[in-house]
């Protein structure tokens, strides 16, 4: 169905001469992996017929940089990782395709059933669902966290998890495949992963049992959280701690390496990107010396997209979306766990771990910070390609000082 109205606008586009917009997955731009010296001297090579490692400056090397520029105007492989991606086909939403708009009578009817169906019947089944698993999440956990601390609270508790995740995982209608679970996190570890939507978190807890972390909130995400530390021991951080960084990590550090203690789930991004590609990871969770359990969530956006936009929605209605659609569809991979190699620091620990999570997802690995989703680019980024053009210039004027 989703390919016939596919071909319907298609056809009716070309009919009505009518500009089709087609999404580039992999950028309009074919770029190679060279290095900005490789490139200048290329650019030299071509304009000029002094020797190619000349320390002075050339006039033809400004258009490298020029050329740059322009490239990341025209497909900035940055911020389009923070919007929701374009569909190639239909599935019958109009916020999933900017070519929906009056074709043919017959796919306008098709649409309005379509709308019939996930507004008056879907819906109200999902926010019932919905209701019902954060309600016995609520009232469930308070009360295990009443009995003494032992094997029968833990027990009860771990099921009490698993059956409200459950309902609110059919509140979303998902439909989730869990691959290579004997690497499914144990205690006394860490487990990473992408991040992509809020619903992350339900999506992998509706499959193990982890100990969360966030900052404490107020309203019905406060009480849920207050409920749900009684019978678990989730790491809550006060506004005034998530500032102080040693503090974080020493709560974190005292947790994942007590064997008795459940995994540890948290997300390196900091923050959601559209399920394209994986960006930076924190160091933080990469320095306490624990085991990390690498986790791969690929969501399939034909049936609805889970991608949640912080800055363009609020909760609610971001809620109200993914209720409104069709299904969610994802895969999930648990990777072998990995561990901090002699050699190695943080940050090169969280890339490999980031590399390995993108490779299985079939995302694309980035270094940019997800954080630039909300600030503007340091003046270190803009520093590097300057430092590496002195670099360039003074280190082969060195060179030639010593010969």
């Amino acid at each position: 169905m989703f390919q016939w109205a596919t071909l319907r606008i298609e056809r009716g586009a070309k009919e009505n001469n009518h500009p089709l917009y087609k999404p580039y997955a992999n950028g309009i731009i074919e770029k190679e992996p060279t290095s900005l010296e490789e490139e200048i001297k290329e650019i030299r090579r071509s304009s000029s017929n002094k020797a190619l490692d000349a320390p002075e400056f050339e006039l033809s090397d400004i258009f490298y940089f020029c050329r740059k520029g322009m490239e990341t105007i025209m497909d900035d492989e940055v911020t389009k990782r923070f919007s929701a991606e374009e569909l190639a086909s239909w599935n019958l939403l109009s916020r999933t395709n900017y070519n929906f708009h009056y074709i043919s009578l017959r796919l306008t009817v098709l649409w309005g059933m379509g709308v019939l169906i996930r507004y008056c019947f879907l819906l109200p089944l999902r926010v019932a669902l919905a209701f019902t698993g954060i309600s016995l999440l609520i009232t469930s956990t308070t009360m295990v966290g009443y009995l003494p601390n032992g094997r029968c609270k833990e027990f009860l508790s771990r099921h009490v998890h698993l059956m409200c995740y459950r309902i609110c995982v059919r509140a979303l209608t998902a439909i989730i495949t869990y691959h290579h679970r004997e690497n499914r996190p144990r205690n006394g570890g860490i487990c990473v992963a992408n991040h992509t939507s809020p619903i992350d978190v339900i999506i992998l807890a509706s499959d193990g049992y982890y100990a969360m972390v966030g900052q404490v909130h107020g309203g019905l995400m406060g009480m849920i959280q207050r409920a749900m530390v009684k019978a678990c021991p989730h790491v809550w951080f006060e506004r005034s701690e998530v500032k102080d960084r040693h503090l974080v990590a020493r709560r974190l550090s005292e947790h994942a390496h007590d064997k008795n203690k459940l995994p540890i789930l948290i997300f390196p991004e900091g923050t959601c990107i559209n399920n394209t590609s994986v960006m930076m990871f924190k160091k933080g969770s990469f320095e306490i010396g624990a085991t990390v359990y690498p986790v791969a969530i690929k969501y399939d956006p034909q049936f609805g997209d889970a991608f949640f936009n912080s800055s363009k929605y609020g909760m609610v209605t971001y809620l109200l979306r993914m209720m409104s659609s069709w299904a969610i569809v994802c895969s999930v991979w648990y990777l072998p766990p990995m561990t901090r190699q002699a050699n190695e620091d943080a940050v090169q620990f969280a890339n490999r771990v980031k590399s390995a999570i993108a490779r299985q997802g079939g995302l694309v690995d980035l270094l940019w910070d997800g954080g630039l989703k909300r600030e503007k680019v340091k003046d270190t980024f803009k520093e590097e390609q300057q430092k590496l053009y002195s670099k360039m210039i003074v280190g082969n004027h060195e060179d030639r000082s010593r010969s």
